[in-house]
């Protein structure tokens, strides 16, 4: 069996640790990447490409809203912070996560 990459693990679970990064208060993209990559120690790497995509949707379906600031070295960023919209789509989205982790847990220990 080939070794899979653990980058492609995030296909649909990528806006799931976004607004979970974001419960923790407003950050910019480059923040956003370096807490999941931190939390994760060091094993889910995000990649630009998938990660403002990813931040635009989130951004119009109104789970998160955004605006400019300057970063921690005096630059202009955008700042994301989660809606309540988007806590309450966290909370859902958690939830079934985690029931999707369990059954998947009982059938391998089965």
């Amino acid at each position: 069996m080939a070794k899979k990459d653990k980058s492609d693990l995030l296909q649909g679970t990528l806006d799931l640790l976004i607004l979970k990064t974001l419960k923790t208060g407003p950050k910019h993209g480059w923040g956003i990447t370096e807490s999941i990559q931190t939390a994760s120690l060091e094993a889910l790497k995000i990649k630009e490409g998938s990660l403002y995509p990813a931040l635009h949707r989130l951004e119009k379906n109104g789970y998160v809203k955004s605006e400019w600031g300057l970063s921690e070295n005096n630059r202009k960023a955008k700042y994301y912070r989660l809606s309540a919209k988007g806590q309450r789509q966290f909370e859902a989205e958690a939830a079934y996560w985690e029931g999707f982790v369990n059954s998947v847990q009982l059938v391998l220990k089965s």
